[in-house]
């Protein structure tokens, strides 16, 4: 019966439609579903919305009722319409919770010892004192049967031994850690990916093809919030997910029967996306710990969506049903309040996974006493090679019942000091121990993995460490934490912090911009301190495949000023050519000339050219990352970097060529004399644009100038010369399609028309310019692409005027 038929029965009034507006089913069950929305059930959220839903609909009914002169200080009917309202708020409660079931509703017929194993053994081996398996079994999901490949290894002859689930990460495969075998552990690791291009692989069958990762390349279609016809997920079971999990879990039974293995010490690791499923596995109460490296949810609609915790201003797009039943039921993050294992996050600040600050809430829904702690890598994209020993303390702690130290959660708050600036106050628990606290900074970005966070420096006050963060704007977010590592090699971070520091009070603004841009051993990635001649410190490349990036130029201290050019040291015995790029998009290619002594570098910004339009980059402070990689045959190992900063001071334009004829009356032009130069490479003189001898039409020419389409270069004349002496033509060394032009005061007096060198004959060209002011020479494309696009200004001179 609905609450205003049950009000009407008991209090023999009618109640008209406006009344059962208010105290209307659907309108109260819409407000209290959001508690099924949420990652799990959460009673003292459900208890606060319960209580301010009924507040609420209990005083419109009053009010109401004391205008029709039928309530007035009655409290027997106020109690009677309160206990209805409870009634009915928690059959709506009930009634979401259906709509919306929480992983162990779809879990709790999920029997993962049910069935033969069916193992067929693949390989078989004991070396060195490990006994090595590989084998297939059966699971059985959604009646369907899955052939699991798994890996197995365990010292020889163990007995009692803890057992550990190994998980791969995406595309990945099973791999044995031996490290942990090593150490007494019986280590099982199965394949969840079920690509075909190994010889051995999880084999799903037809009707769970949706379980390959790479479903697509076979006709198939991974399954979220949408089923492959694009229709909303209505069963949680029929999800990717949902058949990793159970996979996963089997693997789990089969560690379990294994006859050395202790079936009370189990604890699971898994990497990247088998972090991200290992939040499943926590739920299951055979598992007394577990370590999730990156996956940690919050990717469904949150990362899909761009909807991270701190945009300016928030705005959260309307959910699909399909997500809805995914986050509800699917997400690892809707896993957290059902976690029995002692589980432990670590990551990187900038991962791709769920946003860092999203991931860290996850645990403020964990049932009480379970433990959990998290450890961020200050800039990890994907790695986590500072934070420590934490894993191996983690599960020893946990699953081996050892006495190790781990500390208590440290506390950590944003605030003001007395001068309005924002600082960072950390107090962590066991201050005796520690061997290092190191705070980080960063300003305004709402993306995780778009920040650029600084190291910052901290003072001890007591047991309080305090680092000042000076920000540019007060209106702006400014997010901090801590990493706090201790005797032990054991890594905590403390919680998130984010504030809009003028909420705090009178915040005043007072970070300054730098010019000077660090010297690359933090903010570069995968580079190496180094030192040139002159004890120059800088840096060096680590990686010759993917070179170095940096993101450091988003941040408001280290962007680039308007007009700003980017200017750096770099030192290289050996010529390496290198390309620049931009935001990934804007690229340019620089040759990196050879000397004994260090060299100096200026790059225009619109020498940076967009890859499909070729538009110049307008301005330096658009960038946000710089990547510098080595074009194929080049080392970019061999060069070492520094003192990158940006230059503002650009010299001023020669007002015209300052340069001694020689004894003919001639002035051979160079790059130098130009008052503006651009090309898609570069400019040089007396040699083609390669490095060798200028060549065009078989001749050769001792001087000129080689270039690459596209390129314009422009000389100050202002009416000193004569006449232009130059026999242009695309250059012997490649067969590119070309246009030449030459504009005299920016009036076009010669082109070439669309030349390639072969068959090419050179016309020797003397153009008038007395009393120009200017002269320029332009370079384009033929219009089939750069490619070998090499022109030549051959024996191009000017003659003075007399």
């Amino acid at each position: 019966m609905s609450i205003f038929l049950c009000f009407r029965a008991l209090s023999g009034m009618r109640l008209d439609t406006k009344i059962c507006d208010v105290i209307s089913a659907q309108t109260l069950r819409r407000r209290l579903s959001r508690s099924a929305s949420l990652p799990g059930f959460d009673p003292h959220h459900f208890a606060r919305i319960l209580k301010e839903s009924t507040l609420r609909y209990l005083r419109g009914i009053k009010n109401l009722l004391a205008l029709r002169g039928i309530v007035k200080k009655d409290k027997s009917m106020k109690k009677l319409m309160l206990v209805m309202i409870m009634a009915f708020a928690f059959n709506a409660f009930a009634d979401s919770a259906k709509t919306l079931p929480t992983p162990p509703e779809i879990w709790k017929e999920y029997d993962p010892d049910a069935g033969d194993y069916k193992e067929e053994i693949v390989a078989e081996r004991t070396e060195n004192g490990v006994y090595y398996r590989e084998s297939y079994i059966s699971a059985y999901v959604n009646d369907e049967e899955i052939r699991v490949y798994c890996k197995y290894a365990v010292k020889e002859g163990a007995k009692n031994t803890p057992g550990l689930m190994n998980v791969h990460g995406w595309m990945g495969g099973p791999a044995i850690d031996m490290a942990y075998v090593k150490e007494g552990w019986a280590v099982m690791a199965h394949d969840y990916s079920g690509l075909t291009k190994r010889q051995h692989h999880t084999k799903y069958p037809e009707a769970m093809m949706h379980g390959c990762m790479d479903a697509r390349a076979k006709g198939f279609s991974l399954i979220y919030d949408r089923m492959p016809d694009g229709s909303q997920l209505i069963n949680p079971k029929a999800t990717s997910h949902f058949l990793w999990n159970a996979v996963q879990r089997r693997a789990l039974s089969y560690l379990l029967a294994q006859k050395e293995v202790d079936k009370n010490r189990i604890g699971a690791k898994g990497y990247s996306y088998g972090g991200t499923i290992m939040w499943n596995l926590a739920m299951d109460s055979r598992v007394k710990a577990v370590v999730a490296y990156f996956g940690i949810g919050w990717i469904n609609y949150y990362r899909n969506h761009a909807v991270w915790k701190h945009n300016l201003p928030y705005k959260e797009p309307e959910k699909t049903p399909g997500e809805k039943l995914f986050l509800s039921a699917v997400a690892p993050q809707a896993h957290s309040p059902y976690i029995t294992a002692a589980s432990l996050w670590l990551s990187g600040s900038n991962d791709h996974h769920g946003g860092h600050e999203r991931g860290c809430d996850t645990f403020e829904t964990f049932k009480p006493g379970v433990a959990w702690d998290f450890a961020m890598q200050a800039r990890g994209h994907h790695n986590t090679e500072k934070l420590g020993d934490d894993c191996k303390l983690w599960l020893e702690k946990y699953v081996l019942g050892k006495d190790i130290f781990w500390p208590a959660r440290p506390e950590s708050k944003i605030m003001l000091d007395a001068d309005g600036v924002p600082e960072l106050h950390v107090t962590p628990a066991s201050p005796q121990r520690i061997k290092e606290l190191q705070v980080y900074g960063c300003l305004k970005t709402a993306n995780n993995i778009a920040r650029v966070w600084r190291d910052v420096k901290s003072v001890r006050k007591g047991n309080t460490w305090i680092a000042k963060l000076p920000v540019f704007s007060v209106d702006d977010y400014l997010f901090s934490y801590a990493n706090i590592r201790y005797e032990n090699d054991s890594v905590v971070s403390s919680d998130f912090e984010a504030v809009i520091p003028s909420s705090l009070g009178k915040a005043v603004a007072t970070a300054k911009k730098s010019d000077i841009i660090s010297e690359g051993t933090r903010q570069w990635n995968d580079v190496g301190p180094a030192e040139g001649v002159g004890g120059i410190k800088g840096f060096r490349p680590l990686n010759n495949r993917h070179g170095t990036y940096s993101r450091q130029f988003a941040d408001p201290k280290w962007q680039a000023p308007k007009g700003a050019e980017l200017a750096f040291k770099f030192y290289c015995t050996q010529p390496q050519r290198l390309q620049f790029a931009v935001n990934d998009h804007w690229l340019a290619e620089v040759e990196m000339t050879a000397s004994d002594g260090w060299q100096t570098m200026t790059l225009p910004a619109n020498q940076m050219k967009y890859q499909s339009t070729q538009q110049p980059l307008k301005e330096w402070s658009l960038a946000e990352i710089i990547s510098i990689k080595p074009v194929k045959g080049a080392d970019i190992t061999k060069v070492i970097f520094a003192d990158f900063k940006w230059d503002t001071s650009k010299p001023a334009k020669p007002e015209a060529i300052d340069a001694k004829a020689d004894a003919d009356g001639r002035v051979y032009l160079t790059k130098e004399m130009a008052s503006s130069s651009e090309s898609f490479w570069r400019v040089m003189n007396g040699k083609g644009v390669e490095g060798k001898p200028i060549s065009v039409g078989g001749k050769k020419y001792e001087r000129g100038l080689g270039v690459h389409a596209e390129s314009k270069i422009t000389f100050p004349l202002n009416g000193k010369y004569k006449t232009f002496h130059v026999v242009p033509g695309p250059d012997d060394a490649h067969n590119g399609l070309l246009e030449m032009k030459i504009l005299v005061d920016g009036k076009e007096v010669f082109k070439t028309g669309k030349v390639s060198s072969r068959g090419f004959k050179a016309k020797e060209m003397n153009i008038p310019v007395s009393g120009a002011r200017e002269l320029t020479l332009i370079v384009t494309d033929g219009g089939n692409g750069k490619g070998g696009d090499h022109a030549s200004w051959a024996d191009a001179y000017l003659s003075a005027v007399e």
